[in-house]
């Protein structure tokens, strides 16, 4: 073997050894019920929207498929100009489209932090926060999972060299499903001018708030939480992500973050359907009671099962505490007919191997009951 390689494969084997290896997934069909998927309303099922789309795109005809350029190359921008237009009278904030929450937390975040910048993130925010962190010039740390006595004394002790405080928390935590809470956020940020608040809406959005419009819009003061990401591809069976902030960050960003300049743009379809599946989804209250009715259900299932009481929520763990035994435990619910992923180092700590069981309200009551019995036993 080329030693160029040879590190990469003995890597591999370690992953390997340690249960940590990873591949692409697959069924061997028939009946599953999935509690793997983002598709947190069941929309990406839903052929009567997909008919009424086209419908009202001549057949998708009149769709551009292709941008063929970065954004600010691309000739076509109606679609784009349209969805920000609808998200900003929404929201009553400045929007702008990025490619994926990727691409938006990883070039936001390298775009407004600085040397004179300090970013303090809670311990479990997602992989592309951290990776904007690193790409940054700022200092960095992290506090304990919403610890906010803990977060409040480091920016209490910030130096006084900083002039921008970059607080980042998501509002719903994509492994975990508990929620961080925005309210004493916005009020942290009324004790030092220099606080900029950050909250990923990535599993908020289409689910939690007023019309399902996250956790910052159902908060004592929206405005004030001054960058606010949410996510197409989950909850909106969509593609792409989208930044709600003033008209001078917006601006700056359109400037300065590197992964929206030099990347091209989204399908000017795919923005017309996400701007189509947000009109639809901010009605969709009885798709997000039946979410609320299955994750209750779910919550008392996994309580049994550990003794534990466990967070009620879209996104729910069943933490096991080893990679091996994790595996084996996804294995077993998925001869039940129950398909759940195990989730393994580095996406967790180590001693958290979980499975993370993720609800759609396109699930049936038949299909979460036999869910539970699954997992009680």
């Amino acid at each position: 073997m080329r030693t160029s390689t040879s590190r990469m494969a003995h890597e591999l084997e370690q992953l390997r050894l340690s249960s940590n290896y990873r591949s692409f997934p697959h069924t061997d069909g028939g009946t599953i019920i999935d509690l793997t998927s983002n598709d947190y309303l069941g929309l990406a099922s839903r052929n009567d929207l997909k008919d009424e789309f086209l419908d009202i795109n001549d057949n998708g005809r009149r769709l551009e498929l292709t941008s063929s350029a970065s954004r600010l190359l691309a000739a076509c921008q109606k679609e784009y100009s349209m969805f920000e237009t609808m998200l900003s009278d929404i929201y009553r904030r400045d929007a702008l489209l990025f490619n994926s929450g990727y691409h938006a937390n990883a070039g936001i975040i390298q775009a407004i932090a600085d040397k004179r910048t300090l970013i303090v993130a809670d311990k479990l925010v997602h992989a592309s926060i951290i990776d904007g962190i690193r790409l940054s010039a700022a200092r960095f740390t992290r506090f304990p999972h919403n610890d906010f006595n803990r977060l409040e004394k480091i920016v209490a002790g910030a130096d006084s060299d900083v002039d921008r405080i970059l607080v980042i928390v998501e509002s719903v935590y994509s492994m975990d499903g508990d929620r961080a809470d925005i309210d004493r956020l916005i009020r942290l940020r009324r004790t030092d001018p220099r606080i900029m608040l950050y909250v990923d809406e990535a599993h908020g959005v289409g689910v939690e708030g007023p019309s399902g419009l996250g956790l910052v819009a159902a908060s004592e003061a929206p405005a004030e939480v001054d960058i606010v990401i949410g996510t197409l591809g989950k909850a909106l069976a969509s593609s792409g992500a989208f930044v709600l902030t003033d008209r001078v960050i917006k601006e700056y960003l359109v400037n300065k973050a590197r992964s929206l300049i030099f990347s091209t743009a989204l399908p000017p379809a795919s923005v017309a359907w996400s701007r189509f599946i947000f009109g639809k989804m901010t009605g969709m209250d009885t798709e997000r009671a039946s979410l609320r009715r299955h994750a209750r259900q779910l919550a008392e299932a996994i309580s049994a099962a550990t003794g534990r009481q466990g967070v009620v929520s879209h996104i729910q763990p069943l933490i096991i505490g080893d990679a091996a035994a994790t595996l084996k435990r996804s294995a077993v619910l998925l001869r039940q007919g129950v398909k759940v992923l195990p989730i393994r180092t580095p996406t967790v700590p180590p001693g958290s191997e979980r499975l993370r069981f993720s609800l759609s309200a396109s699930l049936t009551d038949t299909d979460i009951a036999h869910a539970c019995r699954c997992i009680k036993t």
